[in-house]
């Protein structure tokens, strides 16, 4: 099965096919670098992270670019509230957002650029769309005229009304048209500037993307990625000065966008005060619980982020990890053939991660019932390789469950008892399985019987 992903462009999955199978090319937006990280962000990293890894066993060379927007608005505030240097700033957050990242086992990209460190190219590229008729200085901005770009709104689908209304750029008396967005603006004196053929100033946020896109990736790419809020305008902007930039050149092949994340239902919020920070997370949760978290749902779906949904993560992964345990005496194999194959498919099927999480259940539960030590071994590299497309299961089983401790809860034991429970009762040896139910409930675990299996629960 070839590898389909749903575009949004195009509003339709179909497979992916990049340019040139020997060099795929992928972009996703990064952070704006003046706070901390939270759950939300960490979604798109964790979610084209695994893009990224299904991508480089599949094709040859595949460079991946995340950015980071070091020059913002909101940036100039942050550094005037405390007191401190801009630079001081973005260097302390683009440090914790690495370290972060890294907590949740996403791989560094290929090239991590910053948009301070492409102001030239960027200066190059309003140049160009000025000199094509495509942008217009005036009063010290320059900007991209909307009305030069046929195309403009074929991403977001949005008519005219719409787009004034839900643009993030001030209605101007300066502009021709009320939808014009910024490419370069100027800045006072208390603000970071550059020299520029239209005064002392800074680019506008669009503009920064598609000019280090140009830098690194090439005049069109295969993939673009980002959440579902930079639809509309930041990426319905970047395709119009990218293509006319670029003489009508397609901009990318591929749009991915991945869903928002909401918190016990409720949208995140400074006002509600349920913004969770992903280093605070960390505190009380293994990265790794966290990223299987927000594996759980579809990646263009909705994620609603819970404490019962971290704590359901965590005890998957010690079942997961409490089947490698029991196997570990298994020899070291490469996967058998065919072994991953559904598992693989649920991923090249635009990234159905709730499929695959549960083939990967599928083999643990294989795995356990396996009976020779080949089997055991297969299935262990099945666990391992599979794991390893997710960013999951790749510790020493003994070192999950030593940070994993929780109160001298032995969450693997209570998995094999209620696996064990189960067996009993499906052969019908009643007193057997009540043994057993009276040890979980001496360990202050219920049991719940369902159509779908048992369910347990602490009950102190």
């Amino acid at each position: 099965m070839s590898l389909h992903l749903t575009n949004t462009i195009k509003r339709t999955k179909e497979p992916f096919v990049p340019a040139n199978p020997d060099r795929v090319t992928m972009y996703v937006c990064g952070p704006t670098v003046y706070n901390f990280a939270h759950i939300g962000n960490a979604r798109p990293a964790v979610v084209f992270d695994v893009l990224y890894r299904i991508l480089k066993r599949r094709f040859g060379t595949v460079i991946y670019a995340r950015n980071f927007t070091d020059v913002d608005d909101k940036i100039n505030t942050a550094a005037k509230e405390s007191g401190i240097p801009i630079s001081t700033i973005t260097e302390r957050y683009i440090e914790a957002y690495q370290s972060d990242m890294a907590a949740l086992g996403v791989l560094t990209p290929d090239l991590e650029p910053r948009v301070t460190e492409h102001i030239p190219d960027i200066i190059d590229m309003v140049k160009r769309l000025i000199k094509r008729g495509n942008a217009y200085a005036v009063d010290g901005h320059v900007l991209f005229d909307i009305r030069s770009f046929p195309g403009y709104g074929a991403l977001s689908g949005r008519d005219r009304d719409e787009m004034i209304a839900g643009s993030r750029v001030e209605v101007a008396p300066y502009k021709r048209d009320p939808a014009d967005f910024v490419l370069w603006k100027p800045s006072t004196p208390d603000l970071p500037g550059w020299t520029s053929p239209w005064g002392r100033g800074r680019p506008g946020w669009h503009i920064e993307c598609s000019a280090m896109i140009e830098e690194h990736l090439g005049l069109s790419i295969d993939i673009h990625g980002g959440g579902q809020d930079l639809i509309f305008p930041h990426h319905e902007n970047e395709i119009a000065q990218g293509t006319c930039a670029h003489d009508g050149e397609l901009y990318c092949r591929f749009w991915v966008h991945n869903g928002f994340v909401t918190v016990e239902g409720r949208k995140m919020s400074k006002s509600l005060g349920n913004v969770l920070l992903v280093r605070d997370l960390l505190n009380d949760a293994p990265g790794e619980a966290i990223r299987f978290a927000l594996l759980s749902a579809h990646y263009r779906q909705p994620l609603d982020w819970s404490a019962k949904g971290l704590t359901q993560a965590r005890r998957g992964l010690d079942r997961l990890y409490g089947v490698l345990r029991e196997i570990d005496d298994a020899p070291e194999t490469p996967c058998v053939a065919g072994l991953l194959e559904t598992f693989e498919a649920a991923l090249e099927d635009d990234l159905n991660f709730p499929a695959a999480i549960a083939e990967l259940f599928r083999l643990a539960h294989a795995a356990r019932q396996a009976e020779t030590k080949a089997d055991r071994a297969s299935y262990k590299a099945a666990l391992r390789d599979a794991g390893g497309l997710l960013g999951l299961l790749q510790q020493d089983p003994s070192a999950w469950f030593w940070q994993t401790a929780e109160d001298g809860l032995d969450t693997s034991r209570i998995e094999q008892l209620v696996e064990a429970r189960m067996a009993a009762r499906s052969v019908q040896d009643f007193d057997t399985a009540d043994r057993i139910r009276e040890e979980l409930s001496s360990l202050g675990i219920t049991v719940q019987d369902r159509a779908d299996g048992s369910a347990w629960q602490r009950t102190r």
